[in-house]
């Protein structure tokens, strides 16, 4: 575990990377979605897809963290198995962290009854109907998915090159294109809509976990064969 630790420490030497370049994209994006907000002359509450854009920073930072820190980890005499692990929890570390942020930005915007112009960045009705603690994990569980996507993909590429990621992206097109010709086919959207909704924003959270260990299972495997 000691090792694994020592990972943790490897990883966050460039704090950049993990933490603030998604907070600033963060407050980017949140000081535009406020702008934004401030030109609508209506009195409705208004809201945002923008706190989403930190999570689509975590899936270069995924690539990054295989890409950029593995070579060197090598040249440091770290097992394949302590460097995967140490990844993994610093991933979920940093996720949640960007929960809590996630939850106090929220809690403020109720404060300041949206920043004081009705307009809401972190409080999503849908998101929060779990309460302060579902919404948290909510986004931390997206946070940790992103990164694993990107964690996964730049493994198989170190693994096996780009012909065989290309292969593997176009196969899970063909087949998420199957499963929406299938429904359409079979008119079965509207049990699918109602099915998200019943779920929820934290049942397909828990989905998310569910994706997370599959796509954990499928680049530990491929990591054996990666390549410094």
């Amino acid at each position: 575990m000691l090792r694994v630790l020592k990972v943790v420490r490897l990883q966050l030497v460039n704090k950049q990377t993990y933490l603030w370049v998604p907070l600033i994209v963060l407050g980017g994006s949140l000081l535009v979605s406020i702008l934004i907000y401030a030109m609508i002359p209506i009195d409705q509450p208004k809201y945002g897809g923008g706190s989403q854009a930190p999570l689509w920073a975590f899936l270069f930072v995924g690539i990054q963290a295989l890409t950029m820190v593995f070579p060197f980890s090598q040249a440091m005499s770290v097992t394949r198995r302590d460097f995967y692990l140490g990844t993994l929890i610093t991933a979920m570390m940093t996720s949640v962290i960007l929960g809590v942020v996630f939850i106090l930005g929220g809690l403020f915007e109720l404060w300041t009854n949206g920043w004081g112009i009705n307009g809401y960045f972190f409080h999503l009705p849908w998101v929060w109907e779990s309460g302060p603690i579902g919404a948290g994990f909510i986004y931390a569980v997206l946070t940790l998915l992103i990164f694993i996507i990107g964690f996964t993909s730049a493994t198989i590429y170190k693994s096996w090159g780009p012909l065989v990621l290309l292969i593997a992206s176009f196969a899970l097109v063909l087949i998420l294109l199957g499963l929406v010709f299938l429904v359409t086919r079979l008119e079965l959207w509207g049990q699918v809509w109602m099915g998200i909704l019943d779920l929820g924003a934290l049942g397909l959270a828990l989905w998310g976990l569910v994706a997370i260990v599959v796509m954990a299972g499928i680049s530990f495997l491929a990591f054996r064969r990666t390549i410094p």
